[in-house]
Formats: C-alpha cells, sequence, structure tokens
C-alpha cells in the first residue's frame, strides 16, 4: 500500500514513520511538542482550546493521509461514534449490521426509543442492505463485526447508498487503513476508536473521524466538528501525543499480529475443544466457539496465563474474553464464543498458553 504525501507516494511503513512531524529545519524537534494550553491569543487561527490544539492537528494529519481524508480527534471511539451517528436527524432511519459493537449498538437502542428506526440487516446479507437503503437517512457499517468477524461487501453496499444520497459511516476500528480504506469505496466518514491499534498500547482512550476531502466531505466534516465542540468531546494533548506516537509502529504491530492471527485461526480449527473458529482472513482479530457452554468458556479465559483477560483490543498484547458476560451485548453472539486479540508475543507461547487454557477450561486433561 502506498499513501499520498507531500507530493510525492511512500510505503504506508514510511508514511507512518514521517507523516504529522513538525517542519524540517536547521535545531527543530523531530517530534511534535505536547501543547498544553486551554486558550489562545486573539486574532489566530484557534482563540480557545476547545476547538483545537497543534498536537490534534499533528495527529490528524497523520491519519487523514492514511485514510486519504480529513481526520478530526474525538475524546473516545464512543465520542466519534456519537458525532458520526448525530448526522441523522430525530426521527430518522439508519441501516445498520445487526451484529455491531455494543456501544454502538446501545447508542442505536438510545436513537430508537427517542423516535428514531433502526433497520438491522445480517452483515453478509448484501442483497438485504440494497433493499433496506431506499428511503433511509444513513447507513452504517462494521467489516469485519465485532466481536462475530463478518465482513460486508463494502464496495456494493456503500456504492448503492452513494446512488442513493444516503450518508454512510464504516466503523475502520478492526480492519484499520492498512486493510481498507472505507473512503476510496464512497463512503463519507471513517470511524476509528483509536483507544485500539491506531495507538496500540493499551494506555490512551481517543477516537477520531475521517472525511473525503471534498465539498460534501468538509461539509460533513464541519457538522462532525460542531457536535464535538458544542458536546465537549474534546482529547487530551497528552494522550494525542501518545497516539502519535503508538501511530509509528502500526505497521510493524499490524504484520506481526495479523500473522500470528492467521496461524492461531489454522490451528484452532482442528482443536477439540473448538466448535467454530470466525477469522476473516486477514487482520489481527479471530473469535472462538469453544465446544461447550458459557461456564466452560469462561474457564478457558481464566486459565490463560500469557493471554491478558480483558474487555479491549488492538494492543500489542493478547486480550481474551467472552463478550457476553456483559448485558449490553446483542443475543445474537453466542454464549460460548470468546473474542481474540492477537498480539505481537511469539506464536508459540500465544498457541501453547491457549491450548492449555482450551484444555483446562474444557476438562479434556
Amino acid at each position: 500500500m502506498s499513501v499520498e504525501h507531500e507530493s510525492t507516494s511512500q510505503h504506508v511503513e514510511t508514511y507512518l514513520v514521517s507523516a504529522g512531524r513538525p517542519e524540517r529545519r536547521a535545531g527543530s524537534p523531530v517530534n511534535t511538542a505536547v501543547e498544553f494550553t486551554s486558550t489562545y491569543a486573539a486574532d489566530g487561527d484557534v482563540s480557545y482550546a476547545r476547538s483545537g490544539n497543534p498536537t490534534w492537528s499533528s495527529f490528524e494529519q497523520a491519519l487523514g493521509g492514511l485514510e486519504g481524508g480529513r481526520a478530526l480527534i474525538h475524546a473516545s471511539g464512543m465520542g466519534a461514534i456519537s458525532a458520526a451517528l448525530s448526522l441523522v436527524g430525530a426521527g430518522g432511519t439508519v441501516v445498520a449490521p445487526d451484529q455491531t459493537y455494543n456501544g454502538t449498538y446501545d447508542l442505536m437502542r438510545a436513537f430508537e426509543e427517542a423516535g428514531g428506526t433502526v433497520v438491522r440487516v445480517h452483515a453478509t446479507d448484501t442483497a438485504g442492505f440494497l433493499a433496506a437503503l431506499d428511503g433511509a437517512d444513513l447507513l452504517w457499517l462494521e467489516s469485519p463485526t465485532n466481536p462475530l468477524m463478518d465482513v460486508t461487501e463494502l464496495d456494493v453496499v456503500l456504492a448503492r447508498a452513494r446512488e442513493l444520497g444516503v450518508t454512510s459511516v464504516v466503523d475502520n476500528t478492526l480492519a484499520t487503513p492498512l486493510l481498507s480504506r472505507p473512503l476510496t469505496l464512497g463512503a463519507d466518514v471513517v470511524v476509528h476508536s483509536v483507544t485500539k491499534y491506531l495507538s496500540g498500547h493499551s494506555d490512551v482512550v481517543l477516537g477520531a473521524t475521517v472525511v473525503p476531502d471534498t465539498d460534501r466531505g468538509r461539509a460533513l466534516g464541519e457538522r462532525v466538528f460542531r457536535h464535538r465542540t458544542l458536546h465537549g468531546a474534546i482529547a487530551g494533548p497528552m494522550e494525542v501525543f501518545l497516539a502519535l506516537r503508538g501511530l509509528r509502529t502500526l505497521g510493524l504491530r499490524f504484520e506481526r499480529a495479523s500473522a500470528n492471527a492467521a496461524e492461531l485461526a489454522a490451528r484452532l480449527a482442528d482443536h477439540a475443544g473448538v466448535a467454530r473458529v470466525r477469522y476473516p482472513g486477514s487482520g489481527a482479530m479471530l473469535a472462538i466457539e469453544v465446544a461447550g457452554d458459557a461456564a466452560a468458556a469462561d474457564r478457558v479465559c481464566d486459565a490463560t496465563r500469557v493471554w491478558l483477560h480483558s474487555t479491549s483490543l488492538g494492543g500489542v498484547e493478547s486480550q481474551i474474553e467472552r463478550r457476553r458476560r456483559h448485558p449490553s451485548e446483542p443475543e445474537s453472539v453466542p454464549v460460548n464464543l470468546l473474542r481474540l486479540s492477537v498480539g505481537i508475543e511469539h506464536v508459540e507461547d500465544l498457541w501453547s498458553d491457549l491450548d492449555a487454557a482450551l484444555t483446562r477450561g474444557l476438562g479434556q486433561d
């Protein structure tokens, strides 16, 4: 993959290291500074820190180039999701997968309770999406979905949404721009939980939206910016500095984690303790349904030593969780499903720990 940057085409690994740096001049710092300020001198581009910060700008420039658009940083992934969902008015109609990240799912239920309509379609049902878009106001997609790892034909569904004038949003957190660039397929808005792969070290909570650098994209971006500013969902400069530092190694981290995930998916397919492997064929996320009930799945999580039993994903460490332990998780998620966020550890250590945990947790030893 190449990225257009400063009138040159760079491989993405090079871009990630170079993007968002200060202007190169004699004696200048290599890294972007952390700007701690709440206000600015009058008559500049920014007057108050709820609207902008130079540290934000550096990260936004880097992510915007990576996705091929204009990025905006938010206080959290949910802050970004909320801002994007605000693009549909009260009483509008949203078309979305019947299973999404549970924070998104809960927010859409609140939208319904406030008088909106959500038409839910299975993520792999392309014909269902195409039929549901007629008369809709907003299309929301995840691919792969979290945590079932279902894949949507983004190009086909997004093309139809554009034909009908339906605003489209794609949550690209799991795929990352290294696997998918939805703006190039016609999406109007891309959403990220920067907390996950982009920052990559489980030490910040941030989100981002990205819109195309077009008249329509800039208009949507202004609405998202206004929502962020008026709701005060802004990021701290130190967190954004850490996210930009984490972004530098995204290429290396994601390559290693994805290789580990592919190897584990292949081995788990033959494991006696696994009833089903859900792996989209690329990326660093997968899910398994254990050959047992919810209690057995919980025992597997408790038996790991290398894998961290935790609720997040996208860090350098491998994480495992039974998603239905959360009451807000949709009932379409099997009770015995474990979501695996594969990290950058040695694959043999990950495998031996997981194999032993499955054996102990399912009482097969």
